[in-house]
Protein backbone atom coordinates (compact mmCIF):
# COMPACT_ATOMS: atom_id res chain seq x y z
CA UNK A 1 0.00 0.00 0.00
CA UNK A 2 1.81 3.08 -1.26
CA UNK A 3 1.40 6.47 0.39
CA UNK A 4 2.80 9.86 -0.52
CA UNK A 5 4.94 11.83 1.88
CA UNK A 6 3.84 15.16 3.30
CA UNK A 7 6.41 16.90 1.10
CA UNK A 8 4.47 15.64 -1.94
CA UNK A 9 1.00 16.55 -0.71
CA UNK A 10 1.41 19.81 1.20
CA UNK A 11 0.86 23.24 -0.31
CA UNK A 12 3.50 25.98 0.04
CA UNK A 13 1.23 27.61 2.64
CA UNK A 14 1.23 24.42 4.75
CA UNK A 15 5.01 24.23 4.58
CA UNK A 16 5.24 27.83 5.71
CA UNK A 17 2.88 27.17 8.63
CA UNK A 18 4.99 24.14 9.60
CA UNK A 19 8.15 26.25 9.69
CA UNK A 20 6.64 28.85 12.01
CA UNK A 21 5.12 26.22 14.29
CA UNK A 22 8.41 24.34 14.62
CA UNK A 23 10.32 27.51 15.48
CA UNK A 24 7.98 27.96 18.44
CA UNK A 25 8.38 24.30 19.32
CA UNK A 26 12.18 24.57 19.33
CA UNK A 27 11.99 27.55 21.67
CA UNK A 28 9.77 25.57 24.05
CA UNK A 29 12.11 22.58 23.99
CA UNK A 30 15.15 24.75 24.65
CA UNK A 31 13.53 26.31 27.72
CA UNK A 32 11.62 23.35 29.19
CA UNK A 33 13.88 20.43 30.08
CA UNK A 34 12.14 19.22 33.24
CA UNK A 35 8.57 18.38 34.20
CA UNK A 36 8.36 21.47 36.39
CA UNK A 37 9.58 23.76 33.63
CA UNK A 38 7.02 22.27 31.24
CA UNK A 39 4.16 22.76 33.70
CA UNK A 40 5.19 26.35 34.44
CA UNK A 41 5.34 27.23 30.74
CA UNK A 42 2.12 25.43 29.83
CA UNK A 43 0.20 27.09 32.65
CA UNK A 44 1.37 30.44 31.30
CA UNK A 45 0.18 29.39 27.83
CA UNK A 46 -3.18 28.25 29.23
CA UNK A 47 -3.71 31.45 31.21
CA UNK A 48 -2.97 33.49 28.08
CA UNK A 49 -5.74 31.48 26.36
CA UNK A 50 -8.23 32.30 29.14
CA UNK A 51 -7.91 29.23 31.36
CA UNK A 52 -8.56 29.55 35.11
CA UNK A 53 -7.24 27.50 38.01
CA UNK A 54 -9.79 24.75 38.70
CA UNK A 55 -9.10 24.79 42.44
CA UNK A 56 -9.78 28.53 42.61
CA UNK A 57 -13.18 27.80 41.06
CA UNK A 58 -13.75 25.05 43.62
CA UNK A 59 -12.98 27.43 46.49
CA UNK A 60 -15.34 30.12 45.23
CA UNK A 61 -18.01 27.71 43.99
CA UNK A 62 -17.88 29.24 40.51
CA UNK A 63 -20.13 27.30 38.16
CA UNK A 64 -18.68 25.93 34.93
CA UNK A 65 -20.73 26.06 31.75
CA UNK A 66 -20.16 25.27 28.08
CA UNK A 67 -17.00 27.08 27.00
CA UNK A 68 -15.47 27.32 30.50
CA UNK A 69 -11.73 26.68 30.51
CA UNK A 70 -9.83 25.41 33.57
CA UNK A 71 -6.49 23.86 34.43
CA UNK A 72 -5.37 21.77 37.40
CA UNK A 73 -1.75 21.60 38.56
CA UNK A 74 -0.55 18.55 40.50
CA UNK A 75 2.65 19.30 42.43
CA UNK A 76 4.09 21.22 39.46
CA UNK A 77 4.69 17.93 37.63
CA UNK A 78 1.30 17.00 36.19
CA UNK A 79 -1.23 19.21 34.43
CA UNK A 80 -4.84 18.76 33.32
CA UNK A 81 -6.45 21.17 30.85
CA UNK A 82 -10.25 21.07 30.41
CA UNK A 83 -12.54 23.05 28.13
CA UNK A 84 -16.19 22.27 28.90
CA UNK A 85 -18.36 21.37 25.91
CA UNK A 86 -22.03 21.80 25.07
CA UNK A 87 -22.89 18.13 25.46
CA UNK A 88 -23.53 16.62 28.88
CA UNK A 89 -20.38 15.23 30.43
CA UNK A 90 -21.99 11.79 30.63
CA UNK A 91 -21.58 11.62 26.84
CA UNK A 92 -17.83 11.45 27.29
CA UNK A 93 -14.66 13.47 26.83
CA UNK A 94 -12.19 13.83 23.98
CA UNK A 95 -8.84 13.27 25.68
CA UNK A 96 -5.26 13.85 24.57
CA UNK A 97 -2.66 12.38 26.92
CA UNK A 98 1.12 12.74 26.90
CA UNK A 99 3.95 12.53 29.40
CA UNK A 100 6.42 15.30 30.21
CA UNK A 101 9.15 13.30 31.97
CA UNK A 102 12.15 12.19 29.91
CA UNK A 103 15.13 9.86 30.49
CA UNK A 104 17.91 11.66 32.34
CA UNK A 105 20.25 11.54 35.33
CA UNK A 106 19.12 12.68 38.79
CA UNK A 107 21.43 13.79 41.59
CA UNK A 108 21.45 11.38 44.52
CA UNK A 109 20.17 12.66 47.91
CA UNK A 110 23.77 13.04 49.13
CA UNK A 111 25.54 13.69 45.84
CA UNK A 112 28.58 15.79 46.68
CA UNK A 113 31.99 14.28 47.45
CA UNK A 114 35.68 15.02 46.93
CA UNK A 115 38.23 12.75 45.30
CA UNK A 116 41.81 13.45 44.22
CA UNK A 117 41.44 17.17 43.76
CA UNK A 118 37.95 17.14 42.23
CA UNK A 119 34.52 17.99 43.59
CA UNK A 120 32.17 15.34 42.20
CA UNK A 121 28.42 14.61 42.08
CA UNK A 122 26.85 11.16 42.30
CA UNK A 123 23.87 10.48 40.02
CA UNK A 124 21.07 7.93 39.68
CA UNK A 125 19.77 7.41 36.15
CA UNK A 126 16.04 7.81 35.48
CA UNK A 127 14.24 5.78 32.84
CA UNK A 128 15.67 3.61 30.10
CA UNK A 129 19.00 5.04 29.02
CA UNK A 130 22.13 3.76 27.32
CA UNK A 131 24.65 4.88 29.92
CA UNK A 132 27.56 5.34 27.53
CA UNK A 133 25.62 8.03 25.63
CA UNK A 134 25.84 10.37 28.63
CA UNK A 135 29.63 10.28 28.87
CA UNK A 136 31.91 13.12 27.58
CA UNK A 137 29.09 15.47 26.63
CA UNK A 138 28.21 18.90 28.08
CA UNK A 139 25.54 18.64 30.75
CA UNK A 140 23.35 21.15 32.57
CA UNK A 141 21.68 21.09 35.99
CA UNK A 142 17.97 21.94 36.23
CA UNK A 143 15.62 21.65 39.17
CA UNK A 144 14.60 22.92 42.57
CA UNK A 145 15.95 22.92 46.12
CA UNK A 146 13.30 22.96 48.84
CA UNK A 147 14.65 24.49 52.06
CA UNK A 148 13.47 23.85 55.60
CA UNK A 149 12.11 27.40 55.88
CA UNK A 150 9.58 26.58 53.13
CA UNK A 151 11.28 28.45 50.30
CA UNK A 152 11.94 26.69 47.00
CA UNK A 153 14.99 27.74 45.00
CA UNK A 154 15.04 27.16 41.24
CA UNK A 155 18.34 26.00 39.79
CA UNK A 156 19.37 26.16 36.13
CA UNK A 157 23.08 26.06 35.31
CA UNK A 158 24.58 25.33 31.92
CA UNK A 159 22.18 26.87 29.41
CA UNK A 160 23.13 30.54 29.20
CA UNK A 161 26.03 31.64 27.00
CA UNK A 162 28.25 32.48 29.98
CA UNK A 163 27.33 29.46 32.11
CA UNK A 164 29.70 26.63 32.94
CA UNK A 165 28.67 23.13 31.93
CA UNK A 166 29.36 19.78 33.57
CA UNK A 167 30.46 16.38 32.34
CA UNK A 168 31.16 12.71 32.98
CA UNK A 169 34.66 11.63 32.00
CA UNK A 170 35.66 8.55 30.03
CA UNK A 171 38.94 6.68 29.84
CA UNK A 172 41.24 7.43 26.91
CA UNK A 173 41.44 4.76 24.17
CA UNK A 174 45.15 4.29 24.84
CA UNK A 175 44.36 2.82 28.28
CA UNK A 176 41.00 1.21 27.55
CA UNK A 177 42.13 -2.40 27.18
CA UNK A 178 40.07 -3.63 30.15
CA UNK A 179 37.08 -1.50 29.20
CA UNK A 180 37.02 -2.93 25.67
CA UNK A 181 36.98 -6.48 27.00
CA UNK A 182 33.66 -5.89 28.82
CA UNK A 183 30.17 -5.89 27.38
CA UNK A 184 28.57 -2.46 27.15
CA UNK A 185 26.50 -2.81 30.35
CA UNK A 186 29.56 -3.76 32.38
CA UNK A 187 31.80 -1.11 30.81
CA UNK A 188 29.43 1.70 31.83
CA UNK A 189 27.54 1.18 35.10
CA UNK A 190 25.18 3.43 37.00
CA UNK A 191 27.72 4.06 39.74
CA UNK A 192 30.24 5.22 37.12
CA UNK A 193 28.08 8.18 36.03
CA UNK A 194 29.76 10.69 38.35
CA UNK A 195 29.80 14.33 37.33
CA UNK A 196 32.88 16.52 37.48
CA UNK A 197 31.62 19.57 39.38
CA UNK A 198 34.76 21.59 40.18
CA UNK A 199 38.51 21.47 40.77
CA UNK A 200 39.45 24.63 42.70
CA UNK A 201 40.15 24.36 46.44
CA UNK A 202 38.87 26.80 49.02
CA UNK A 203 41.48 28.61 51.06
CA UNK A 204 42.73 26.49 53.96
CA UNK A 205 41.69 27.60 57.43
CA UNK A 206 44.05 28.49 60.25
CA UNK A 207 42.76 25.93 62.75
CA UNK A 208 43.01 22.13 62.71
CA UNK A 209 40.43 20.41 60.49
CA UNK A 210 39.74 23.43 58.32
CA UNK A 211 42.05 22.19 55.56
CA UNK A 212 39.97 19.09 54.78
CA UNK A 213 37.70 18.64 51.74
CA UNK A 214 38.71 22.02 50.34
CA UNK A 215 37.51 21.23 46.81
CA UNK A 216 34.10 20.23 48.11
CA UNK A 217 34.06 23.24 50.41
CA UNK A 218 34.76 25.62 47.51
CA UNK A 219 31.79 24.47 45.42
CA UNK A 220 29.55 24.65 48.49
CA UNK A 221 30.68 28.24 49.04
CA UNK A 222 29.73 29.03 45.43
CA UNK A 223 26.31 27.37 45.78
CA UNK A 224 25.63 29.15 49.05
CA UNK A 225 26.60 32.52 47.61
CA UNK A 226 24.54 32.08 44.43
CA UNK A 227 21.53 30.16 45.72
CA UNK A 228 21.67 30.34 49.52
CA UNK A 229 21.74 26.55 49.84
CA UNK A 230 23.82 24.23 52.01
CA UNK A 231 24.99 20.66 51.57
CA UNK A 232 22.09 19.35 53.65
CA UNK A 233 19.63 21.06 51.30
CA UNK A 234 20.48 18.50 48.61
CA UNK A 235 18.42 16.04 50.64
CA UNK A 236 15.23 17.91 49.76
CA UNK A 237 16.23 18.80 46.21
CA UNK A 238 15.18 17.57 42.79
CA UNK A 239 18.09 18.32 40.48
CA UNK A 240 18.00 16.76 37.01
CA UNK A 241 21.08 16.39 34.84
CA UNK A 242 20.22 17.00 31.19
CA UNK A 243 22.13 17.76 27.98
CA UNK A 244 23.21 21.39 27.80
CA UNK A 245 22.20 23.44 24.80
CA UNK A 246 19.28 24.55 22.69
CA UNK A 247 17.16 22.58 20.23
CA UNK A 248 18.62 22.88 16.74
CA UNK A 249 17.68 22.29 13.13
CA UNK A 250 19.13 19.06 11.75
CA UNK A 251 20.07 18.59 8.12
CA UNK A 252 21.37 20.97 5.48
CA UNK A 253 17.73 21.44 4.44
CA UNK A 254 16.66 22.18 8.06
CA UNK A 255 13.98 19.49 7.76
CA UNK A 256 14.38 17.97 11.24
CA UNK A 257 14.71 19.05 14.87
CA UNK A 258 17.52 17.85 17.15
CA UNK A 259 16.48 18.22 20.80
CA UNK A 260 16.59 16.70 24.25
CA UNK A 261 13.26 15.28 25.46
CA UNK A 262 11.27 14.82 22.25
CA UNK A 263 10.03 11.74 24.12
CA UNK A 264 7.47 12.82 25.02
CA UNK A 265 7.40 16.61 25.18
CA UNK A 266 6.96 16.64 21.41
CA UNK A 267 3.48 15.13 21.87
CA UNK A 268 2.80 17.19 24.99
CA UNK A 269 3.48 20.48 23.21
CA UNK A 270 1.50 19.60 20.09
CA UNK A 271 -1.43 18.37 22.22
CA UNK A 272 -1.48 21.52 24.35
CA UNK A 273 -1.24 23.75 21.30
CA UNK A 274 -4.07 21.82 19.64
CA UNK A 275 -6.39 22.42 22.59
CA UNK A 276 -5.35 25.99 23.37
CA UNK A 277 -5.61 27.07 19.74
CA UNK A 278 -9.28 26.04 19.90
CA UNK A 279 -9.93 28.13 23.01
CA UNK A 280 -12.01 30.66 21.10
CA UNK A 281 -14.75 28.17 20.23
CA UNK A 282 -17.29 26.37 22.39
CA UNK A 283 -16.77 22.65 21.74
CA UNK A 284 -19.48 20.06 21.34
CA UNK A 285 -17.78 17.52 23.60
CA UNK A 286 -15.48 18.49 26.44
CA UNK A 287 -11.79 18.73 25.54
CA UNK A 288 -9.15 17.37 27.93
CA UNK A 289 -5.37 17.35 27.68
CA UNK A 290 -3.48 15.28 30.27
CA UNK A 291 0.21 15.90 30.86
CA UNK A 292 1.67 13.37 33.25
CA UNK A 293 4.91 12.52 35.03
CA UNK A 294 6.70 9.21 35.73
CA UNK A 295 5.76 7.44 32.48
CA UNK A 296 9.38 6.48 31.94
CA UNK A 297 9.38 4.49 35.20
CA UNK A 298 5.90 2.95 35.07
CA UNK A 299 3.48 5.90 35.52
CA UNK A 300 3.66 5.45 39.28
CA UNK A 301 3.49 7.89 42.20
CA UNK A 302 1.30 10.86 43.01
CA UNK A 303 2.08 12.60 39.70
CA UNK A 304 1.95 9.56 37.40
CA UNK A 305 -1.01 8.46 35.31
CA UNK A 306 -1.79 5.69 37.79
CA UNK A 307 -2.57 8.29 40.47
CA UNK A 308 -6.21 9.37 40.95
CA UNK A 309 -5.51 13.03 40.15
CA UNK A 310 -7.25 13.05 36.76
CA UNK A 311 -10.25 11.25 38.19
CA UNK A 312 -10.39 13.66 41.13
CA UNK A 313 -10.26 16.66 38.79
CA UNK A 314 -13.14 15.36 36.69
CA UNK A 315 -15.14 14.74 39.88
CA UNK A 316 -14.62 18.41 40.82
CA UNK A 317 -15.68 19.51 37.34
CA UNK A 318 -18.83 17.41 37.57
CA UNK A 319 -19.52 19.14 40.88
CA UNK A 320 -19.18 22.58 39.27
CA UNK A 321 -21.28 21.74 36.21
CA UNK A 322 -24.40 20.48 37.93
CA UNK A 323 -23.42 18.20 40.78
CA UNK A 324 -21.23 15.16 41.32
CA UNK A 325 -22.83 11.79 40.76
CA UNK A 326 -20.88 8.52 40.86
CA UNK A 327 -22.93 6.89 38.11
CA UNK A 328 -22.51 9.95 35.88
CA UNK A 329 -18.76 9.88 36.55
CA UNK A 330 -18.52 6.26 35.44
CA UNK A 331 -20.62 6.91 32.33
CA UNK A 332 -18.51 9.94 31.43
CA UNK A 333 -15.24 8.02 31.62
CA UNK A 334 -16.42 4.92 29.78
CA UNK A 335 -17.96 7.04 26.98
CA UNK A 336 -14.73 8.98 26.46
CA UNK A 337 -12.28 8.63 23.58
CA UNK A 338 -8.55 9.12 23.93
CA UNK A 339 -5.39 9.49 21.92
CA UNK A 340 -2.44 8.39 24.02
CA UNK A 341 0.05 10.78 22.48
CA UNK A 342 3.45 9.11 22.65
CA UNK A 343 6.36 8.78 20.26
CA UNK A 344 7.35 5.88 18.03
CA UNK A 345 10.63 4.49 16.64
CA UNK A 346 11.03 5.87 13.14
CA UNK A 347 12.67 3.69 10.49
CA UNK A 348 16.42 4.36 10.51
CA UNK A 349 18.50 3.16 7.53
CA UNK A 350 21.48 2.72 9.87
CA UNK A 351 19.52 0.14 11.88
CA UNK A 352 17.12 -1.29 9.33
CA UNK A 353 17.43 -4.80 10.79
CA UNK A 354 15.31 -3.97 13.88
CA UNK A 355 12.31 -2.94 11.77
CA UNK A 356 9.88 -4.88 9.62
CA UNK A 357 9.60 -2.52 6.67
CA UNK A 358 5.91 -3.04 5.87
CA UNK A 359 4.96 -2.07 9.43
CA UNK A 360 7.57 0.53 10.28
CA UNK A 361 6.86 4.27 10.67
CA UNK A 362 8.79 6.64 8.41
CA UNK A 363 9.74 10.30 8.67
CA UNK A 364 7.56 12.76 6.71
CA UNK A 365 4.50 10.51 6.52
CA UNK A 366 2.66 11.93 9.51
CA UNK A 367 1.98 10.73 13.08
CA UNK A 368 1.86 7.01 13.85
CA UNK A 369 -1.20 5.05 14.99
CA UNK A 370 -0.19 2.05 17.09
CA UNK A 371 -3.06 -0.41 17.50
CA UNK A 372 -0.94 -2.00 20.21
CA UNK A 373 2.48 -1.56 21.78
CA UNK A 374 3.90 -3.82 24.51
CA UNK A 375 6.58 -6.44 23.92
CA UNK A 376 6.70 -9.96 22.53
CA UNK A 377 3.13 -11.20 22.47
CA UNK A 378 1.76 -7.66 23.07
CA UNK A 379 2.56 -7.95 26.77
CA UNK A 380 1.53 -4.85 28.73
CA UNK A 381 -0.32 -3.34 25.79
CA UNK A 382 -3.59 -1.61 25.21
CA UNK A 383 -4.99 -3.14 22.02
CA UNK A 384 -7.40 -0.73 20.32
CA UNK A 385 -10.53 -2.06 18.67
CA UNK A 386 -10.96 -2.23 14.90
CA UNK A 387 -14.11 -0.08 15.18
CA UNK A 388 -12.28 2.75 16.95
CA UNK A 389 -9.47 2.69 14.40
CA UNK A 390 -11.99 2.82 11.56
CA UNK A 391 -13.65 5.84 13.20
CA UNK A 392 -10.30 7.62 13.43
CA UNK A 393 -9.36 6.73 9.85
CA UNK A 394 -12.62 8.19 8.59
CA UNK A 395 -12.16 11.35 10.67
CA UNK A 396 -8.57 11.93 9.55
CA UNK A 397 -9.26 11.14 5.90
CA UNK A 398 -12.25 13.48 5.76
CA UNK A 399 -10.12 16.26 7.22
CA UNK A 400 -7.06 15.58 5.05
CA UNK A 401 -4.82 14.53 7.95
CA UNK A 402 -2.00 12.15 7.02
CA UNK A 403 -1.14 9.31 9.37
CA UNK A 404 0.62 5.93 9.44
CA UNK A 405 -0.30 2.55 10.91
CA UNK A 406 2.79 0.86 12.34
CA UNK A 407 4.42 -1.30 14.99
CA UNK A 408 7.32 -0.59 17.35
CA UNK A 409 9.98 -2.68 15.62
CA UNK A 410 10.17 -6.39 14.92
CA UNK A 411 8.08 -8.64 17.15
CA UNK A 412 10.93 -10.28 19.09
CA UNK A 413 13.33 -7.34 19.00
CA UNK A 414 12.05 -5.61 22.15
CA UNK A 415 9.13 -3.29 22.74
CA UNK A 416 7.73 -0.58 24.96
CA UNK A 417 4.60 0.81 26.54
CA UNK A 418 2.67 4.03 27.09
CA UNK A 419 -0.08 5.37 29.36
CA UNK A 420 -2.77 3.96 27.03
CA UNK A 421 -3.52 0.83 29.07
CA UNK A 422 -4.14 2.89 32.22
CA UNK A 423 -6.90 5.03 30.68
CA UNK A 424 -8.34 1.97 28.95
CA UNK A 425 -9.16 0.60 32.41
CA UNK A 426 -12.12 3.00 32.42
CA UNK A 427 -13.45 1.05 29.41
CA UNK A 428 -12.93 4.03 27.11
CA UNK A 429 -11.57 3.74 23.57
CA UNK A 430 -7.83 4.47 23.57
CA UNK A 431 -5.11 4.27 20.93
CA UNK A 432 -1.55 5.58 20.68
CA UNK A 433 -0.91 8.33 18.15
CA UNK A 434 2.54 9.91 18.19
CA UNK A 435 5.51 11.16 16.23
CA UNK A 436 8.31 8.92 14.91
CA UNK A 437 11.81 9.60 16.25
CA UNK A 438 15.40 8.63 15.69
CA UNK A 439 17.68 8.21 18.74
CA UNK A 440 14.75 7.65 21.12
CA UNK A 441 15.87 7.87 24.77
CA UNK A 442 19.28 9.25 23.77
CA UNK A 443 20.38 12.65 25.09
CA UNK A 444 19.61 14.16 21.67
CA UNK A 445 16.64 12.84 19.70
CA UNK A 446 15.53 13.59 16.13
CA UNK A 447 12.08 14.35 14.71
CA UNK A 448 10.86 15.53 11.31
CA UNK A 449 9.25 18.97 11.23
CA UNK A 450 6.55 17.69 8.90
CA UNK A 451 5.48 15.04 11.40
CA UNK A 452 5.47 17.52 14.27
CA UNK A 453 3.07 19.85 12.48
CA UNK A 454 0.88 17.06 11.13
CA UNK A 455 0.53 15.60 14.63
CA UNK A 456 -0.67 19.00 15.83
CA UNK A 457 -3.26 19.01 13.03
CA UNK A 458 -4.32 15.46 13.89
CA UNK A 459 -4.84 16.34 17.55
CA UNK A 460 -6.97 19.35 16.62
CA UNK A 461 -9.13 17.29 14.28
CA UNK A 462 -9.55 14.60 16.95
CA UNK A 463 -10.72 17.12 19.54
CA UNK A 464 -13.17 18.78 17.19
CA UNK A 465 -14.70 15.79 15.43
CA UNK A 466 -14.75 12.63 17.54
Amino acid sequence: MEKKSLWETWTPKMKQSMTGFCEEYKQFMSQCKTERECVDEMIAMAQAAGYKNLFDCVKTGEKLTAGSKVYANNRNKMLVLVQVGKKDLSEGLNILGAHIDSPRLDLKPNPLYEDSGFAMLKTHYYGGIKKFQWVTMPLALHGVVAKKDGTVVKVAIGEEAGDPVFGISDILPHLAKDQRSKNINEAFTGEDLNITFGSTPAEAGSSEGEDKDLFKKNVLNILNEKYGITEEDFQSAEIEVVPAGAARDLGIDRSMVYAYGHDDRICAYTSVRAQLDLAGEVPEKTYVTLLVDKEEIGSVGATGMQSKFFENCMAEILGLTGGYDELKMRRMLSASKMLSSDVSAGFDPNYANVHEKNNAPYFHYGPVLHKYTGSGGKSGSNDATAEYIAELRKNFDENDVRYQMAELGKVDQGGGGTIAFILAQYAMDVIDLGIPLHNMHAPWEVAAKTDIYEAYRAYRVFLQNL
